[in-house]
């Protein structure tokens, strides 16, 4: 297993913690941020990373990854999946429970975990499923994997929706006691039998059945209640609907326990990007409207939205490459996330670094309630963090992506800003563009 408490020194010269004030050195020893001043001298064999003008951002935390391990090692592994991870600036993130087989027992939960301690490059958290082989009839055994050694504390049958309410109220009541959350997909699927497009203008005018907003909306508002009333945490998933948000906002004024994500694509991209049908675009939930966009960039703005996950999703080309309705749903995100929030919020000035912290470190750290994770830049905190050049642009190119697939929606695109390094517990996992 490697070293996760690599005694090597590492100097970062010159950054900017959070974006703020003037540029400050920064050291790392022994797993932690030994000291911070405006010129620190280097250590004998330190690491010395010139970072003028750099952004010093606490480790990504990213609640909503599929690693695809065990099952689709053809699409993905924790291995090349933690490599994209921190490539993208992630110190941790949680592998959905959809694999084969599905992550519904110790035994698998258990793993997964293993297969990212053996790695290194990430903080690799199981996510167990709900119900048994995701079929939304049976609860899993929930109190068997928190208490193995992959102690999970996230249970989520992503892909799918727990659509039976009394199911899903008895897995909130079970996650209450212990200390865990409940991760739901938002879909009511008798509203979307067929779906391939969000339902509006657009799927019909390309001749696409309609996903409609109230699947998502019904079932986001059904859970706010059972949530409320079990005192029990709920997390929902890759929100995309203006409805939810404002679904969102009314539970929350009402002190229930809900958190919700964005992924960076319902943040940029919408349904005009079918218009060529090519399946790249294919997502679940499906890209929204302008309108939505815009709604869920406000929101988190706002913080009714509590954080950004990638719902990174790799697939085969042969899944991918074929026409629409045959197509599988998902995108890589993990390499992109990190730019594509700085296009989207931090370039039209609705948030700064330090909010870009709050939304993709500290908050999902507290959602999943990660102790060592999203802590403040501060002496004696441990040394996770990731270096972002501001000013960099880069073009997009799936094929250069660490992941085994090349399923990206930005194939082309120049984005803003890019991670440069990434340090976890004092440890450098990635720098310019290489896994170390």
């Amino acid at each position: 297993m490697p070293d996760r408490h690599d005694t090597t020194p590492v100097l970062l010269k010159g950054v900017r913690c959070y974006g703020e004030g003037d540029p400050v050195d920064v050291l790392a020893a022994d797993g932690v941020i030994a000291e911070i001043a405006s010129s620190i001298t280097p250590p004998k064999d330190a690491e010395v990373i010139d970072a003028e003008g750099q952004v010093l951002l606490p480790g990504f935390v990213d609640l909503h990854t599929h690693l695809r391990e065990p099952g689709r090692e053809d699409t993905e592994t924790v291995a090349t999946g933690s490599a994209a991870a921190a490539l993208g600036g992630y110190t941790a993130v949680f592998a959905m429970a959809n694999t084969d087989p599905v992550a519904d027992t110790a035994v698998v939960v258990e793993h997964v975990r293993r297969a990212g301690q053996a790695c290194g490059l990430v903080d690799v958290h199981p996510v167990g499923a709900v119900t048994v082989g995701l079929n939304g009839e049976k609860l899993a055994e929930l109190g068997t994997m928190a208490e193995s050694a992959a102690r999970v504390r996230m249970f989520s049958d992503d892909g799918l929706c727990v659509h039976d309410p009394l199911i899903m109220r008895r897995a909130l009541e079970y996650s209450r006691a212990l200390g865990a959350v409940i991760a739901q997909h938002a879909e009511e699927p008798r509203l979307t039998v067929g779906a391939q497009a969000h339902e509006g203008t657009q799927a019909a005018r390309l001749g696409l059945s309609g996903w409609p907003a109230s699947a998502e909306e019904s079932i986001v508002a059904r859970d706010c209640i059972l949530a409320a009333h079990a005192a029990a945490r709920l997390h929902v998933c890759h929100v995309s609907t203006s409805g939810t948000v404002d679904v969102l906002r009314w539970a929350k004024q009402r002190g229930t326990q809900v958190s919700a994500e964005v992924t960076p694509h319902h943040l940029l991209l919408t349904d005009d990007q079918l218009e060529t049908y090519d399946p790249i675009n294919k997502v679940n939930p499906p890209l929204r409207t302008t309108s939505d966009a815009k709604t869920l960039r406000d929101a988190l703005a706002e913080g009714v939205v509590d954080c950004v996950a990638t719902d990174h999703a790799p697939h085969a080309e042969q899944d991918k490459d074929c026409e629409w309705q045959a197509a599988r749903p998902g995108m890589l995100g993990l390499q992109t996330a990190l730019s594509v929030v700085a296009e989207t919020m931090v370039r039209p000035g609705l948030l700064t670094w330090r909010d870009v912290a709050r939304v993709m470190s500290e908050r999902p750290a507290e959602i999943a309630r990660l102790a060592d994770q999203g802590r403040p830049i501060a002496e004696g905190e441990p040394a996770t963090l990731t270096l972002v050049d501001p000013e960099a642009r880069w073009t997009v190119r799936g094929a250069e992506f660490a992941s085994i697939a090349a399923n990206t929606p930005y194939e082309g695109m120049e984005l803003p800003a890019r991670v440069t390094a990434t340090v976890l517990r004092g440890r450098v996992t990635a720098r310019d563009g290489r896994i170390r």
